[in-house]
Parts: C-alpha cells; sequence; structure tokens
C-alpha cells in the first residue's frame, strides 16, 4: 500500500517519499486520497506518511501545546512531540515547515523541492511553535503567501499538490509541464473546447486553421499577452 497512517516505511518503487506531521491529519488525508495525488501514489511516484503528533505527546492526555513562557495569548505547539515524530521517521529527510518566516512558495521552489527524494512537512497550529523547531528542526521554512490560516496543514497540501506533479511519472504527458502557467515565468495560453460557437463567443482561428506552427505562434504570443495584462511581474524576473 502506497499510503500509511503512522505506518512502518514499505520498500517500494517509490521515487519520492513525504512524510507530514500533524495534529489534525483529517484536514490532509482526504485531499491525498483524490486526483492526481491518489494516481501518483498508485503509480508508485510517490509515498506519502501523514503523522499524528498526538501519538508522540508526553502524557495520557496527548497534550501537544502549552502556555508561552513570559505570558501572552494563546497556545503554544510544544517542541517535544515534533522532536520525537521526527525520531520515529526511518530515514532523515529534507524537513519544510509552513512559515510566514519563509520565502513565499513560487514554481522555482516546487521544482527544487521535487528534486528531492524525501521531504518531511511540518505543520504548525496554535499561535505558534516553540522557537526551538524554527532553530534546530528545520531545513527550511516557505510561506503560502501574506495571509494567515488556521494551521500549517491547507498550506501544507498546496505545497505537496505542487510539488508531487513534477515528479516524473505522475503527469500522464510530461510535455503539459512545458507550458503550463509559470514555466519560463510565463502564464498558460488560452484553451477552447467545443462547441467552436458559443452565444456567439467563437474559438480563435488559429486553433482551427489545422496549421500547428500557426498554432504555435497564437499560443506564444497568447502566453506573452496575458502575462503582461495580469503578472507584469513575471515578465520583470525575466529580464532580470
Amino acid at each position: 500500500m502506497l499510503f500509511e497512517t503512522h505506518g512502518k516505511l514499505i520498500v517500494s518503487r517509490t521515487s519520492l517519499r513525504i512524510d507530514i506531521l500533524t495534529l489534525f491529519p483529517k484536514l490532509v488525508e482526504g485531499p491525498l486520497e483524490e486526483s492526481m495525488v491518489k494516481q501518483a501514489k498508485k503509480r508508485g511516484a510517490v509515498e506519502i506518511y501523514v503523522h499524528n503528533l498526538r501519538d508522540h505527546a508526553p502524557d495520557r492526555h496527548k497534550t501537544c501545546d502549552d502556555k508561552p513562557f513570559g505570558g501572552g495569548a494563546g497556545m503554544i505547539l510544544m517542541v517535544q512531540p515534533i522532536y520525537d515524530c521526527l525520531q520515529s521517521i526511518p530515514k532523515k529527510g529534507f524537513r519544510v515547515l509552513a512559515s510566514p518566516r519563509g520565502k513565499v512558495f513560487d514554481q522555482q521552489v516546487a521544482k527544487r523541492l521535487a528534486r528531492k527524494r524525501h521531504l518531511i512537512f511540518i505543520c504548525g497550529h496554535y499561535e505558534g511553535l516553540d522557537e526551538r523547531v524554527h532553530n534546530h528542526l528545520v531545513d527550511e521554512e516557505i510561506s503560502a503567501g501574506d495571509f494567515v490560516t488556521t494551521g500549517g496543514e491547507l498550506p501544507t497540501l498546496l505545497f505537496v499538490d505542487a510539488v508531487i506533479r513534477l515528479v516524473p511519472g505522475v503527469l500522464g504527458n510530461q510535455k503539459s509541464l512545458e507550458s503550463e502557467s509559470f514555466g519560463e515565468n510565463l502564464l498558460d495560453y488560452p484553451q477552447y473546447t467545443r462547441p467552436r460557437v458559443f452565444q456567439g463567443w467563437k474559438v480563435p482561428g488559429p486553433l482551427i486553421s489545422g496549421n500547428h506552427a500557426e498554432v504555435e505562434l497564437w499560443r506564444k504570443k497568447e502566453r506573452k499577452w496575458l502575462t503582461q495584462k495580469w503578472r507584469p511581474d513575471l515578465l520583470s524576473a525575466n529580464a532580470m
């Protein structure tokens, strides 16, 4: 089986192993059993383990948070459950923490992470984590953007999805990676399907011309035009 919760390592032909540490496994398990991620696991391209931090709590009440030293609002996620959970993972992977301190996630970060063989994602919660997690247990901190979520689970799912689709063997057509949004720092070109005319709105002529060279030229122009209109900052990045 390619998906295990709190399970032991299963030897397979997997090219990427992902471990996710969380207080709320159900928040991440559902999406990992759907769509592309589900197919990637079936194909053996990725192996995913979800670990409940409460299984490593220091007491029978499964306590993983406590009041902050020095006072303050909210509760802080303790370092000990995270440390013990990391120690229980058979191999030391590259440890990523979803955190507002980190570099904002983008396609280049996804490509870099996809080249790893083993990724470990730590999901924070409550008012934050014990600083010793940041200082000693994490290799990189990555932000999903300048907004606040209840915990690190949803940002981690975004990271995982973006990374998995770059793993060889996951997508049926690897060529789709070359032209999709953010490839070459450009947005994807517009797509159309049947009918050719709907409510008077027509499919652009080049797409139904049968001329492949004309189609490719149109798509290249549209990618640049859409990027200039909606994300000119990407074109500035190309110029750097």
